[in-house]
């Protein structure tokens, strides 16, 4: 399986962009989609608090594998059951569930209400991709597992360590996957497992546990297969973990490293670096056939991986996202702090004092206002453009953040100038 990882923690695209990315990704060389909707998914009931305001709809849902159908990617829904569940933590109603009270990163697997919640999640998410042969669970990065009280008493009362408690909890969620949706297969990343040894792993039970270290990555995936009860007499029932293979790595693009961090990518400018990728993968190697289909593909004339650079006009979905990021990235900063910086007669007749006081010589004023008015004119009018193309793909939460965090530290500074100088 040669999946892509659609992180929508931050950054989640309209379906009018994924109608127009998966064909894309398909002709790539991807045949699955990771889905990790954490806020974005359609809860309901006593769920819908985990919603965010603009979470697809259940016809959302329903478009997608659709479209992932027609183009023959399987869809694989992520649910993080451990770790990375501050979506959920950061509300008050589910704050008692916490590791360490005072961090939402993690659960504490010790109260039956984790458990009775995580069920709850599993059972909505499954039931709307019942056409799914596949579940991840996540699991990576539990920060703080064994710093709570809770966590420590059960350590000294079992004479065990932070690995097993970290199993116990897994294999509670698994005997409810495999009892409540027998077949269905499920993933899971594999750094808390890195850390217990092999020995530890085939104690806890039956099973296979297939491991993928991916170059450089905090966490890869890895594929949990539950077996038929009784097919080994063990007391603790009929999910475990066993021998450890490797297997390939996804593409990922990660939208947010969590969901308190700020945006990081762009899909529209990962693609090139996920078209490269994809056929990496296919190709065995960043292969001359590889680069010859990326180019194609995306509509570009070359690709220079050591500077991360790519020449052409580019023919795939948000490609003028992408050249606008790019000169966003490559000039805005530059060309500003250069006018507010470098110009002599704003440094000598046009300071903070002076604007602060309303006091300054009109004919020094006059010596750089044209070229600074013009530069603003043309900052403003790239901004409106920019701005006009990200609402076409994101929701508006998304476009307000990313020019809060891009444009608006650096445009800002020249908007207060003309203010001042008007």
């Amino acid at each position: 399986m040669r999946l892509v990882h659609l992180d929508l923690k931050g950054a989640a695209p309209r379906l009018s962009y994924l109608e127009q990315v998966f064909p894309l990704l398909s002709q790539l060389g991807a045949n699955g989609v990771l889905i990790e909707y954490e806020d974005m998914f359609p809860f309901k009931g006593e769920l819908e608090i985990l919603r965010s305001p603009y979470a697809y709809s259940e016809e959302d849902i329903e478009r997608i594998q659709q479209l992932a159908e027609q183009h023959k990617l399987e869809v694989v829904p992520l649910v993080q059951t451990f770790g990375h569940v501050e979506f959920i933590l950061k509300h008050e109603k589910y704050q008692h569930l916490r590791e360490v009270e005072r961090f939402p990163n993690s659960f504490n697997p010790h109260i039956p209400d984790t458990l009775a919640l995580l069920k709850s999640i599993l059972s909505q998410v499954i039931e709307k991709h019942r056409r799914s042969t596949w579940i991840h669970i996540g699991a990576d990065e539990v920060f703080h597992l064994g710093e709570g009280m809770d966590s420590k008493k059960w350590m000294s009362h079992n004479k065990g360590d932070v690995g097993t408690m970290f199993l116990k909890h897994i294999k509670e969620v698994l005997g409810f996957l495999t009892a409540q949706y027998w077949g269905l297969r499920v993933l899971m990343w594999d750094d808390m497992l890195r850390k217990i040894s092999v020995g530890a792993l085939r104690g806890e039970g039956a099973g296979t546990a297939v491991v993928a270290p991916g170059p450089g990555s905090s966490a890869a995936p890895a594929l949990v297969h539950p077996v038929p009860e009784g097919a080994h007499a063990l007391p603790c029932g009929n999910v475990g973990f066993g021998e450890v293979r490797r297997a390939r790595a996804p593409s990922c693009c990660w939208h947010q490293y969590d969901h308190y961090s700020v945006l990081c990518e762009l899909l529209p400018v990962s693609i090139p670096s996920l078209a490269i990728c994809l056929q990496t993968l296919v190709n065995g190697g960043f292969t001359e056939e590889a680069k010859r289909k990326v180019l194609d593909v995306l509509g570009l004339e070359s690709v220079q991986l050591e500077q991360s650079t790519c020449e052409g006009r580019g023919a795939f979905p948000g490609v003028e996202i992408y050249h606008m990021v790019e000169q966003v990235n490559g000039h805005l900063k530059e060309s500003i702090l250069k006018a507010l910086e470098e110009e002599s007669a704003i440094k000598g007749w046009f300071s903070p004092y002076h604007r602060k006081h309303q006091f300054g010589n009109p004919r020094n004023m006059e010596s750089f206002g044209s070229k600074v008015l013009k530069l603003h004119e043309d900052w403003e009018s790239f901004v409106r453009d920019l701005r006009a193309q990200l609402e076409r793909i994101y929701f508006p939460d998304t476009v307000e953040e990313w020019m809060e965090e891009n444009v608006n530290p650096y445009l800002d500074q020249l908007r207060d100038l003309v203010r001042d100088y008007r």
